[in-house]
């Protein structure tokens, strides 16, 4: 039989950057979420078409790699509070494309500065490693 090694999973960087990442999800929803009622997929899903351009679920989906379901019911209570309408899809009429209403561009004009402020201070806590590491990190989203 071969010897088992050690296996130190705190140092594995697949874990550290999954830990990484729900803990900075965590830390930013807890500045949105007291005051304005959303849950993290909720505010994934808002922030999605706030740029101006309507969305459909595989959409996000495949961009946040987040549960189909969770974009799914995230997307009708933002319906339900009427921040967010969806439309048949113009590009293929089997999706549903997202579209913020005024209510839901009124709500992220209240947050984009609460995320702002955010990213600062992340920046901050980064130092002089924030641009190489966005950059490392943007080479891992990148690769398929």
């Amino acid at each position: 039989p071969v010897p088992m090694r050690s296996f130190d999973l705190s140092a594995f960087l697949p874990y550290q950057l999954a830990v990484a990442a729900a803990r900075v999800s965590k830390q930013f929803s807890d500045r949105y979420r007291a005051e304005f009622g959303l849950s993290i997929p909720e505010w994934r899903v808002l922030a999605h078409p706030a740029g101006g351009d309507a969305v459909s679920v595989r959409e996000i989906h495949a961009r946040v790699d987040m549960d189909k379901s969770k974009v799914s019911r995230a997307a009708a209570r933002l319906e339900s509070a009427g921040l967010i309408e969806k439309r048949e899809s113009a590009v293929d009429r089997r999706l549903l494309d997202m579209r913020l209403t005024a209510a839901g561009h009124e709500l992220i004009g209240r947050i984009m500065p609460i995320a702002d402020d955010f990213q600062s201070d992340l920046e901050a806590r980064l130092g002089q490693d924030a641009a190489p590491f966005r950059r490392a990190l943007l080479r891992l989203l990148e690769a398929k």
